[in-house]
């Protein structure tokens, strides 16, 4: 089974029943122990021509869902949703799917390397002793205060190893930043909840059980907070109850995948959501009967000229919610991200208390505490993001520690952050990849890939039971790297300051023990090992019950301003791109994958308007230059008849100077477009942008799946 354990020995550790059953399914309690072999020397419990089947949790994002990865002679062939995981039911994304390229990735760093900062040309190769060395010193060395931990949004189970070892040594908590929570909104979303209900939650949307579901920005067929839970929520809502289909209508100013399968697409100018969503509250009220003192500023004629529809468009879409048996409003994304975005957040939820779903099926509730009893750790904003900058360009951090994060491709440019780090003595990154932070690192001592890697992921929103979702290797590491909690407790050990976990394994049994004694959940168990090999066979552990948070009653004044673009001629719209996310440009598979609009492949594009293009004289497939505020980039034309003149739409995803052969020298990046501009609760404010465009003469055929003709007719006449 592997050189320093035995079948009967782990017999003898499991426990016969357990353990039996570990082996059949490939995971338990000493799964640290076993060496998942390749094919040409196979361990004991995998055998010719059958599959093995490991439970654990997705890494592409942070929702959280919960994977079946096949193996096949000790290699993972094929990964599928687990069917019993409360987010995603046996469901997964493109992400999800593509993961073997990650860990099959030819451009993985293979082992730590000291790199002096710059790149490949001065790497050099060394061992893990040494690596060790390194940190142990800097442990030693570093004062406590000086010393600072940049992390990405998952795996929790590091984090949380990193907290205690930032208290242990009296420095100062790490910071926690993802690029898909600046476009989601995520924060605006909790502040907004924390001030009008009076709780620092996410809030829960109960799509599935909604009858008419308004939705302003939020892309939750995309990349926005969760969602495959979400695109089974609308399947759930689609098929109806009592015979009544559920309907949705999309708000915003470009067609997107979550508008292009809605049954109305309502084009608004950006800028103006909250004065719809506070007219929208005035007519409700004004057709049921009741007060709207919030809303009583705001006129309908007023919102409807500042969204660029007709007023009686607006009567109309208050009559249908305020006659729905379960109306539901969405807000997120594009539609927070303005200088007044958090007063949008408080309208459409206090319009959703007006409408009576809050706390009811089929509405607005908040999201489920973690089941271990540990607050979700708030991902940093743009905000405090610019503070922690300015404290690396002040000097006074002089080791950085960087780990699932890419902050020189995921934060404006505008923000300083390649001269700050200039100033920061040692940079160690933990990176799997090559990408551009971990280029400017000193060192690089890469952690595992997910799927070879221990772990777990607190479930913070897209399931109505607490969970804890499990990650376990489902493979043998293929190149020679470490777990990083191994490496920081080792380390914190050589230098002398000893956290009380042996290692990783160790440190998670300590954290999931806590639930062994919660009633109600997935499974129990009489002992601590059966239950650790339980939850490796689940892939996590869960509530069976519902744990939804109730909302109080809403409180506070909401006052919504049209939002205040800077000068420009276009309006940009910078969006998530749904197939590569903000870290899938290094797999080929999302590379090849088509846009689900434009179905564009392996490059950055500016959607314009027909009309627009028209009046400019630009055809598809021209480059252009983009000017914003803070920068410029060039991008081929996709003529694109769903968005609106006014506008132009970049995705981000691409535009990577490293990160691999798939990624590097492709594209542009959008966000460098972008000065930080933030609303009230400190998101960055990228809707609020104004955009020159000009001509470069030049021309670049995008590799798209749809024909030459397209959509126009272009070259219909050469085709017959």
């Amino acid at each position: 089974m592997s050189n320093t354990i035995s079948r009967r020995d782990f017999l003898k550790l499991a426990g016969l029943g357990a353990a039996t059953s570990a082996v059949l399914t490939g995971c338990g309690p000493a799964a640290k122990y076993v060496t998942r072999q390749p094919y040409f020397d196979m361990p004991e419990y995998t055998y010719h021509g059958e599959s093995t089947y490991y439970a654990t949790t997705c890494r592409e994002c942070a929702a959280g869902c919960g994977l079946i990865v096949r193996t096949f002679q000790g290699r993972a062939i094929k990964v599928e949703g687990n069917p019993a995981h409360p987010v995603n039911r046996g469901k997964t994304c493109a992400r999800g799917q593509a993961t073997l390229q990650g860990l099959y990735n030819p451009d993985r760093i293979p082992g730590p390397i000291r790199q002096g900062r710059a790149g490949a040309l001065s790497r050099q190769v060394m061992t893990w002793d040494e690596a060790l060395d390194i940190l142990a010193k800097l442990f030693q060395n570093t004062p406590a205060d000086q010393m600072a931990f940049l992390l990405g949004p998952a795996p929790d189970h590091l984090y949380d190893l990193v907290v205690e070892l930032a208290a242990h040594l009296g420095g100062p908590a790490p910071i926690r930043f993802g690029a898909l929570s600046l476009f989601e909104g995520r924060t605006t979303l909790i502040q907004a909840a924390q001030e009008l209900f009076g709780q620092a939650a996410l809030p829960f949307f109960d799509l599935a059980s909604a009858d008419l579901v308004f939705s302003f920005g939020a892309n939750f067929l995309e990349t926005w907070i969760s969602p495959v839970s979400y695109t089974r929520g609308l399947s759930t809502m689609r098929k109806g109850r009592d015979g009544r289909r559920g309907i949705l209508v999309q708000f915003e100013a470009r067609m997107s995948q979550t508008a292009s399968v809605a049954d109305e697409w309502i084009p608004i100018r950006l800028g103006s959501e909250g004065l719809v969503i506070a007219a929208l509250a005035r007519l409700v009220a004004e057709v049921q009967g009741r007060p709207a003192d919030s809303f009583q500023e705001v006129t309908p004629d007023e919102a409807a000229t500042a969204a660029d529809i007709p007023p009686e468009m607006l009567y109309h879409l208050a009559d249908r919610l305020a006659t729905a048996a379960r109306p539901l409003v969405l807000v997120g994304g594009s539609a927070l991200a303005h200088r007044n975005g958090l007063q949008v957040a408080k309208a459409a939820l206090a319009l959703n208390a007006l409408l009576g779903n809050v706390g009811r099926e089929g509405g607005v509730f908040l999201s489920p505490p973690a089941p271990d009893g540990a607050p979700h750790s708030r991902l940093a904003s743009v905000q405090e993001m610019a503070a922690f900058v300015q404290r690396l360009a002040s000097g006074t951090v002089k080791t950085l520690f960087i780990h699932g994060v890419n902050p020189l491709f995921e934060l404006p440019a505008s923000l300083g952050l390649a001269e700050a780090l200039k100033n920061v003595e040692t940079i160690v990154s933990f990176a799997t990849f090559p990408d551009e932070t971990a280029l400017q690192a000193d060192y690089i001592f890469p952690d595992h890939h997910g799927l070879e890697s221990f772990g777990y992921q607190r479930v913070m929103a897209g399931a109505k039971e607490a969970a804890l979702s499990g990650l376990q290797p489902v493979v043998s590491p293929f190149h020679d790297t470490r777990a990083t909690v191994d490496l920081l407790l080792a380390a914190l050990a050589q230098a002398g300051r000893p956290l009380p976990y042996s290692d990783e394994f160790a440190f998670i049994q300590s954290k999931i023990r806590p639930l062994m004694t919660l009633a109600g959940g997935s499974f129990t168990a009489p002992e601590e090992h059966t239950f650790m090999a339980l939850f490796q066979q689940h892939g996590g552990w869960w509530t069976l019950n519902d744990m939804r948070q109730q909302p109080s009653s809403p409180r506070g004044r909401i006052a919504v301003a049209m939002a205040a673009p800077e000068d420009g001629e276009f309006y940009l719209l910078p969006f998530v791109s749904p197939v590569l996310g903000e870290a899938g440009a290094n797999k080929p598979w999302l590379q090849e994958t088509p846009d689900p609009t434009t179905t564009v492949m392996w490059n950055t594009w500016v959607e314009i308007n027909p009309k627009t293009a028209k009046k400019l004289g630009i055809k598809n497939d021209e480059v252009v230059r983009l000017i914003g505020p803070a920068g410029a980039i060039e991008v081929p034309v996709y003529v694109y008849p769903a968005i609106r003149p006014d506008t132009l739409a970049v995705p981000f995803g691409q535009g990577h100077t490293a990160y691999g052969r798939f990624a590097a020298g492709r594209g542009a990046n959008p966000i460098n477009l972008l000065l930080p501009i933030l609303n009230e609760a400190g998101d960055l404010a990228f809707a609020d942008v104004k955009v020159r465009l000009e001509k470069t003469g030049r021309k670049y055929s995008l590799s798209r799946l749809e024909s030459r003709i397209g959509v126009y007719g272009e070259g219909l006449e050469e085709a017959h």
